[in-house]
């Protein structure tokens, strides 16, 4: 008797200004890459290297401008933070890529949240065991659309912040990422070939916190617009 499995569905973002999608292949996460999170994480100092991590594609939540997505509050956490992040898109396959020509893999940015059940990740990293429970669960990337580079250019300044019901709790500049995304790009391909539909969620800024069920979280890039998810 055959089996017959279902595919995995096609998981695509919408891409500004335009009738086109982005299909996504792989996502991933930098940890510990701006300063002053990292010191509430509590590293005294900058990683000295490198770290990420990886969510599956159907972790997305995609939210349209002016729209407000509906962010599930996960099962087996009571400490669930929000992170902001700006969201590399990437648009050709490469391994081995030079620093100095990593930003021509770019195809645009987005604004994203990394949502993390910081619970479940203290305690697995208290018994030294890998945390993607932590990490990869439904929903636990919203993303907005992703912004071509030739409409807004390359990303390597402007304010990233983030709001709860109105309080301002993270913001910085992308400027102060610790590894440029020249550098995240070109490390990771030494590492796995890269290729188009591949993400890259950048790090996320000091002032992480929880959030409960009503909470409406406001965030944005500059030249980025913004991203609105309140959490049911």
């Amino acid at each position: 008797m055959s089996e017959i499995f279902a595919a995995a569905p096609l998981i695509t973002v919408p891409i500004a200004h335009s009738n086109d999608s982005f299909a996504v292949r792989r996502i991933y996460c930098i940890g510990r890459n701006y300063l002053e999170h990292a010191r509430e994480m509590g590293h005294v100092s900058p990683s000295s290297s490198l770290v990420f991590f990886h969510k599956p594609a159907d972790a997305i939540l995609y939210v349209a401008p002016g729209k407000v997505g509906q962010f599930p509050y996960p099962p087996g956490s009571n400490n669930v933070h929000h992170e902001v992040e700006l969201v590399v898109a990437l648009g050709k396959r490469g391994r081995d890529i030079p620093v100095e020509r990593a930003l021509d893999y770019v195809f645009g940015y987005a604004v994203g949240l990394d949502m993390t059940r910081r619970d479940l990740q203290a305690e697995m990293k208290r018994q030294g065991y890998p945390w993607e429970s932590a990490k990869a669960f439904d929903a636990s990337a919203p993303l907005g659309p992703i912004h071509r580079v030739e409409e807004v250019g390359h990303c390597q300044q402007g304010a990233i912040w983030l709001k709860v019901n109105g309080v301002e709790r993270q913001r910085a500049d992308v400027a102060q990422l610790i590894w440029s995304i020249a550098y995240v790009i070109s490390y990771l391909s030494t590492l796995s070939e890269l290729a188009p539909g591949d993400l890259v969620y950048t790090g996320t800024p000091g002032g992480v916190g929880s959030i409960v069920r009503g909470d409406l979280m406001t965030a944005g890039i500059d030249g980025l617009g913004e991203l609105a998810v309140k959490v049911t």
